[in-house]
């Protein structure tokens, strides 16, 4: 496999991050990778599991002459670390990030930068588990999934070029999107579930007889709420970036489940079992596992 770039700073080692430099290393897609993070326990632990080859005590330590930047951090983290690296980067730095809100992160760079860099190109693996930090990381988190790309219209076609090459090197599955569309297609897919199973274990959680309850969960309910196990912050992160997309959809769920709650209260069978139905033809003509 032919080297990409010779120095990756990689911002925020864990498990997407650390996953992502596993990946690189394996492939030999660089040469060398510095990591920073806000611990540096981790970050020792990250160089000794060899998913890192050094860490920095800053951020700008760690992007300088660096050739790409994969900025892994929760999203309220974006601005401050676009600012730290401000001034350090080289105009033919390629930035991308693994962030789940994308208008978000343009706007951290907007705010920070003033005019986007050229070598900015957003992006978001559809990837992941329900566990965190750089232990929880392997090489082959990325194979067989989507990479969405969201370019800005300044991004240059040799940073998307250069990015999609080194996604597609570990496993994945790129594909280009508008950066608000990415944000609606998201809300729906990915956030509206975590938002729904965070609630849900929350408020059976609050009953009475709760530990009977998670006693006796079936499959079902264990595959669906597994993801309530995902790291809070991440996911407060998430919601607050891509507020408007998440409400539209939640509010849209709230009225199905509203029309479901009115037909159980009337027991209104054919009406419910129209609901089941219908919910039943969407996902075996749309899903295949």
């Amino acid at each position: 496999m032919t080297v990409l770039f010779r120095r990756v700073a990689l911002i925020g080692v864990g498990l997407i991050g650390g996953s992502l430099a596993r990946g690189l290393k394996k492939q030999g897609l660089c040469a060398s990778i510095t990591g920073y993070g806000r611990s540096e326990n981790e970050l020792k632990k990250a160089v000794e599991l060899g998913v890192i080859d050094q860490f920095a005590s800053s951020v700008r330590d760690a992007v300088k002459n660096a050739d790409l930047v994969v900025v892994a951090v929760p999203m309220s983290a974006f601005e401050s670390v676009f600012s730290d690296m401000q001034g350090v980067v080289a105009d033919d730095t390629i930035i991308t990030d693994v962030g789940s809100a994308k208008e978000s992160v343009i706007a951290a760079a907007k705010s920070v930068f003033g005019e986007l860099p050229t070598g900015l190109v957003p992006g978001h693996p559809i990837a992941g588990t329900e566990k965190s930090g750089v232990e929880a990381s392997f090489d082959s988190l990325f194979e067989n999934r989507r990479v969405i790309l969201t370019p800005t219209q300044v991004s240059s076609k040799n940073a998307v070029d250069l990015v999609g090459d080194m996604w597609r090197a570990v496993g994945a599955e790129v594909v280009l999107m508008a950066p608000d569309h990415h944000d609606h297609v998201l809300a729906a897919t990915s956030h509206l579930p975590h938002v729904l199973a965070f609630s849900l274990v929350e408020t059976l959680g609050e009953m009475h007889e709760s530990s009977e309850i998670f006693r006796y969960a079936a499959g079902g309910f264990r595959d669906f709420t597994r993801i309530a196990s995902s790291d809070p912050t991440m996911w407060r992160d998430i919601c607050v970036s891509n507020k408007d997309a998440i409400l539209t959809v939640l509010k849209k769920y709230e009225r199905h489940l509203k029309a479901l709650e009115l037909a159980i209260e009337a027991q209104d069978s054919e009406a419910i079992n129209q609901i089941f139905v219908r919910a039943k033809k969407a996902r075996d003509e749309n899903i295949v596992d």
